[in-house]
């Protein structure tokens, strides 16, 4: 029997070894595109990134799985804050509120704004996801040595870790790299390439960072059609901390989650609306169906056979799968139908 041959049937075997259920047919998939790369005979650094980047993102998996089910809120910020700097006070003033709340706050794990939110929620709410650079120590004092720690060699991976887990963010500000994640960030939110969640640029008084970006945004971005208006909907500026937890905790205060059943997104809730609520949903946000109208459900085949939030109320719509910024607004709305 020649060599291929034998890999074939060996590749063959270890397919049919993944346990069968939902997760079979992507097990598959992971395992054959796997297959594919090597027998490309890819270039031996592409061979590496796409080797260390499936290995700490494995490694990262492992470590969220601990706390698979809690909230979490994700810290941006400078690791050169100082901790007589004001902004230092605000992360840990923010992060302490929201551990209080049964959050988990989720930030790099180097210095800085992100050692302040670990301060502020302390060790046992605290989860590390920091990046190897030459020129910065490791992790901070808080979550050096925990089992809610990671270390990641790449800045895309590290990005992806830390807004794929979390239900809401704090931007706090900082350099190129907070920025690289806050319009990353904003990124994804804006094209649906993530989902909906509340985004805070938290300034302290006197200090307009954010307020300056906004300008910006407002003043070159919107005023040049290079983004919609709406989409200034998809963040929140505030130099008060309480406010800052306020608009993440009120963000799921009805609103739960959303998915697309075909194409139909699907917003599952803790009440649904009444008739004239609904008749207002419509009268605002109806050109946001490509057919139809907004309208109540009941959970769909995919979500019964996944048993996916069963218990919530829906709402359906056939989404245009643009205009986030108002799907944003739509959720805003959705929260102020209960008390």
């Amino acid at each position: 029997m020649s060599e291929a041959h034998q890999a074939d049937e060996l590749f063959a075997t270890l397919l049919e070894s993944v346990p069968q259920g939902a997760r079979r047919r992507l097990s598959q998939q992971l395992l054959r595109t796997a297959v594919d790369l090597v027998q490309q005979q890819p270039d031996l650094l592409d061979l590496k990134i796409a080797s260390s980047a499936l290995e700490e993102m494995g490694d990262a998996f492992a470590m969220f799985d601990s706390s698979r089910g809690l909230p979490k809120v994700t810290i941006f910020g400078s690791a050169r804050t100082k901790e007589h700097d004001p902004l230092y006070a605000a992360a840990r003033t923010v992060a302490a509120a929201m551990a209080d709340q049964g959050w988990m706050v989720v930030t790099g794990a180097g210095p800085g704004i992100m050692q302040a939110g670990m301060e502020g929620a302390g060790r046992e709410h605290s989860i590390g996801v920091s990046v190897r650079l030459p020129f910065e120590q490791g992790a901070n004092h808080v979550i050096a040595g925990d089992s809610k720690y990671v270390s990641m060699k790449y800045f895309f991976t590290r990005k992806l870790m830390l807004i794929k887990e979390s239900k809401g963010f704090v931007c706090l500000p900082g350099g190129f790299g907070t920025l690289d994640e806050t319009f990353e960030l904003l990124t994804l939110t804006q094209t649906g390439k993530g989902v909906p969640v509340p985004i805070v640029f938290l300034d302290t008084p006197g200090d307009p960072y954010w307020e300056t970006v906004d300008e910006f945004v407002r003043n070159q971005l919107v005023e040049r059609g290079l983004v919609a208006e709406r989409d200034t909907s998809l963040y929140l500026i505030t130099e008060d901390c309480d406010e800052a937890v306020r608009e993440i905790v009120g963000f799921y205060r009805n609103y739960d989650s959303l998915r697309y059943v075909g194409d139909t997104l699907v917003v599952r809730l803790r009440q649904a609306p009444d008739a004239s609520q609904l008749a207002l949903l419509n009268e605002r946000f109806g050109h946001l169906c490509t057919s139809g109208s907004i309208h109540l459900a009941e959970p769909f085949d995919p979500e019964r056979k996944e048993n996916d939030r069963l218990d919530l109320q829906r709402i359906a719509l056939p989404f245009s799968k643009h205009g986030y910024g108002e799907l944003r607004q739509l959720i805003d709305m959705l929260n102020t139908f209960v008390d």
